[in-house]
């Protein structure tokens, strides 16, 4: 499959509460297509999130929404635009970053986390010297990584709970 430049469609999600951010590295092809955050139905982001909260898992962009600005949670990606093969997170290049730092600035996000490793290589290449403060790496939602089964991926998801106090 051939690099297409791809540009990152849709604005983060945050408020004056938001507290922490959670980056992935781009939306996916289906995410693209949906218009929101993680919409790719075998990604368990919404699923690991639910669980941590108690919560039902959310299915429009409206209930995402509140879902997150409820838990004080911000979401957004560290690619502003790139080329890409379809959701290959191996083949980006290119890549332009967004503004990352700006949103830090003008919020009261107090910790960043990375959804997976693409995530975290692209924040601490792009993003580290500029937003002033390490990412702690989540191990990813995405379908492509089997090795962590749900139940697990809630476990180790649940260090985003500790920052709630912040």
């Amino acid at each position: 499959m051939e690099r297409q430049r791809v540009v990152h469609n849709f604005p983060p999600v945050w408020d004056e509460r938001s507290r922490i951010l959670i980056l992935g590295s781009l939306p996916s092809v289906k995410s693209r297509e949906t218009g929101f955050y993680y919409g790719h139905p075998q990604n368990r982001f919404w699923k690991v999130l639910a669980a941590l909260y108690g919560q039902t898992v959310p299915e429009s962009i409206e209930e995402k929404k509140i879902f997150l600005l409820k838990q004080r949670i911000a979401v957004w990606d560290v690619i502003a635009s790139c080329e890409i093969a379809g959701s290959s997170d191996s083949s980006i290049g290119g890549v332009i970053p967004n503004d990352v730092a700006g949103l830090l600035c003008k919020s009261h996000i107090k910790r960043v986390f990375v959804n997976g490793g693409k995530a975290a290589q692209l924040y601490d290449r792009y993003l580290l010297e500029k937003c002033g403060q390490k990412a702690v790496r989540l191990p990813s939602t995405s379908p492509a990584n089997a090795a962590w089964p749900l139940a697990r991926l809630v476990e180790e998801w649940g260090q985003i709970r500790c920052e709630e106090e912040i």
